[in-house]
């Protein structure tokens, strides 16, 4: 008989079709992805969940005989995977498929935000141009030739700097250390790297240590002639002060994909006019989900077959 399957957080039609074709999975999600069932809290293998999911110790104990975690997308930062680790339970991920749509808005937004082709798009729309005339749309900011810091240089990180740099702008990176690029500047310091930025992008893991990194003194080193772009995690940008310092013109402006409290966003972010708002969109093409769906399947039936995980989190290299 097949391992026993629970969907414990959102996942798409895709991804259930193909575990459903070929094995028994359970949907919990009305339930909110929690039962108090014995036969499927004693007999579950493995569960499927997403990348803002919280899969915690409490979660976890309540199965006991759990034996993968897999999750539909590369951030695990709600999954408690030290823990899962030490109980035995391996964690899967679905890095690398979804880095070039998620480095593509990332572009995008940094553009749509210094042209404001949103504000351009509703000046056409809504009869202003012909109101106002030639010439009476307010002038935007270059992107080509400017400085742009970008905030970990992983995948994600890479592929927007490899993108960036066909306009020609210098390049700055934080990260926990030099990459293998005499053309990008590496800065310790993230302040530092925000007092060099016109454009600073946020490309890093929404773990505990990087909670609210973007903070006070990271923002007014940006400045007035500065914008933040987060593609990321919301969690990493400390979001009440973000939204005073737009507010006060502390920055220029913002493009934010991710928010602290999804799918809430405030009533004072949202009325802003300096900031693009996107509802955690960045990863999600017809393609990449298609791929991501995928890749949860290798890794479950690559697990059901005895084989080596194709994709497991990098803790799960680690000895606990």
């Amino acid at each position: 008989m097949s391992a026993l399957i629970v969907k414990q957080a959102y996942i798409p039609s895709m991804l259930e079709d193909l575990i459903n074709n070929q094995y028994k999975m359970i949907d919990l999600v009305e339930a909110q992805g929690i039962t108090d069932n014995e036969e499927i809290l004693n007999n579950t293998e493995i569960m499927i969940t997403n990348g803002e999911a919280k899969v915690g110790k409490d979660l976890i104990d309540k199965y006991n005989n759990l034996k993968l975690i897999a999750d539909f997308g590369v951030g695990y930062d709600g999954i408690d995977v030290n823990y899962a680790v030490k109980k035995g339970i391996k964690v899967t991920h679905t890095p690398g498929v979804l880095t070039d749509d998620v480095a593509d808005l990332g572009v995008g937004l940094l553009i749509a935000l210094s042209r404001e082709i949103p504000k351009a798009d509703k000046f056409v729309k809504y009869g202003k141009w012909q109101e106002l005339g030639m010439g009476s749309f307010p002038w935007t900011h270059k992107v080509s030739g400017s400085r742009v810091g970008i905030v970990g240089m992983g995948r994600i990180g890479r592929a927007i700097a490899k993108r960036l740099s066909a306009f020609d702008v210098t390049i700055g990176y934080c990260n926990q250390s030099k990459v293998d690029n005499e053309n990008y500047l590496y800065f310790s310091s993230l302040v530092d790297l925000a007092s060099f930025s016109d454009f600073l992008v946020v490309c890093v893991p929404g773990i505990k240590e990087n909670f609210h990194l973007i903070n006070k003194n990271v923002l007014k080193a940006l400045g007035a002639s500065g914008a933040l772009i987060n593609i990321s995690r919301g969690s990493v940008v400390d979001e009440e002060y973000l939204t005073g310092a737009l507010i006060n013109k502390e920055i220029r402006g913002a493009a934010l994909d991710v928010f602290e409290h999804e799918p809430y966003v405030s009533d004072k972010l949202r009325n802003l006019d300096n900031v693009i708002l996107t509802p955690h969109m960045a990863s999600a093409t017809w393609e990449t989900r298609k791929a991501m769906a995928q890749l949860v399947f290798d890794n479950v039936t690559a697990f059901i077959q005895g084989k080596e995980l194709i994709t497991p989190v990098p803790e799960c290299f680690k000895v606990k």
